[in-house]
């Protein structure tokens, strides 16, 4: 079993962005982490991570791993919220693809309130910082060994 996660605009300044909200770990130092969970899990998996700052980039990503990938997991950032280009990437592939968000977004600003991508996904994970990933991978684990 291969899955993309794919992060958005500003996952590359975690760390030193807005502590606050998103914690002062790195997204290099959480991928790692979602690395160790999954072996510690036992989890049959392969794992590639892509990070980028440009909606197009994440359009081609989505659309290039239907072919390479047997899931997704999605933090849009940003894009969230504005992005119905990704939103139809995910509706015109095959595979399923996880929304996760390290924050709560639904109980932060009223803009941040909506999801574009969401109702594309087969489920989506906020509000449980760096474990958002982690429940996201062992859901979209479970979900591809079950409708297989």
């Amino acid at each position: 079993m291969k899955i993309l996660i794919l992060n958005g605009p500003n996952l590359n300044m975690l760390g030193t962005r807005e502590p606050k909200i998103y914690g002062n770990e790195t997204l290099d130092k959480i991928n790692s982490e979602i690395i160790e969970f999954k072996n510690k899990q036992n989890l049959d998996i392969e794992l590639d991570f892509f990070q980028t700052n440009h909606e197009g980039e994440i359009v081609d990503k989505i659309q290039e791993a239907n072919e390479i990938y047997d899931g997704i997991i999605l933090n849009p950032a940003a894009y969230t919220h504005t992005s119905i280009a990704i939103a139809d990437a995910i509706k015109a592939i095959t595979i399923p693809v996880v929304e996760v968000h390290l924050s709560n977004i639904y109980a932060r600003e009223n803009y941040r309130n909506f999801s574009h991508s969401a109702n594309a996904c087969i489920a989506q994970i906020a509000g449980f910082s760096k474990n958002s990933y982690k429940l996201a991978l062992l859901g979209l684990y479970e979900y591809l060994n079950n409708n297989e």
